[in-house]
């Protein structure tokens, strides 16, 4: 059984991954238009509902659904939770980004904003956010608990070996697609977004919160010249 459930789970992961680093480099380094990068969101959602149809099992079994917009209380609940966590780590993260930058490579904040700073957060939210969280927590979490179950009470959800280990499946996934030294820190804010699917039971409230954190990254190293507009 354990066997044969992360079997699955490496092949769909690496299966995925490779897929979406070849759009990447066709698209990069061989012309191809940019749109063939919405092939990427595509792969992260479709790929695992695949996987449940030739399992025979209902993909609704996993949290692999997007509430719709008319399902108030459902967004309501997502975006008070993870406004919560944000509320906690705002002010704590951008202390230390600034000291980080100051310290160690004498940056300071110069007002310069990404390009199309209106799309940054729909961008996030709906072709980064949601396909990735989808893929990671939805089902490979959901799947890795199956195959070891939670019994880490942490902060009023139940969390387990799978939650860790999905942590770093997501990680090292960003260097199969494009290699960074610092993907290993990745793992630690997936942590949350792995906390905020299993106390919310699905996937909007980690969504949220992983698009909050890339744009509030992409807009600090935009402001402290980190990258250039």
């Amino acid at each position: 059984m354990t066997r044969r459930v992360l079997g699955e789970l490496v092949a769909l992961w690496l299966i995925v991954l490779l897929l979406i680093r070849l759009c990447v480099f066709l698209v990069q380094t061989a012309g191809v238009h940019e749109v063939l990068l919405a092939a990427v969101p595509i792969l992260f959602m479709y790929a695992p509902v695949l996987v449940c149809r030739l399992r025979g099992v209902d993909s609704w079994s996993y949290p692999l659904h997007v509430p719709a917009f008319s399902d108030r209380q459902a967004w309501r609940d997502a975006f008070q939770l993870s406004g919560a966590v944000i509320g906690i780590i705002l002010i704590p993260w951008l202390v230390g980004y600034h000291a980080y930058q100051s310290l160690f490579f004498g940056r300071a904040p110069d007002a310069h904003l990404p390009r199309d700073l209106w799309l940054l957060l729909p961008y996030h939210v709906f072709f980064v956010a949601i396909p990735e969280e989808f893929f990671y927590r939805g089902y490979m979490q959901s799947r890795l608990d199956e195959l070891w179950a939670p019994r880490w009470r942490v902060f009023g959800a139940n969390l387990g070996p799978g939650w860790l280990l999905t942590c770093l499946l997501f990680a090292f996934g960003h260097s199969i697609v494009t290699f960074q030294w610092w993907h290993f820190a990745i793992v630690f804010p997936s942590l949350v977004f792995g906390w905020l699917r299993a106390r919310s039971g699905g996937v909007i409230a980690g969504a949220l919160f992983h698009a909050w954190c890339n744009v509030v990254v992409t807009l600090l190293d935009s402001l402290y010249g980190v990258v250039h507009p």
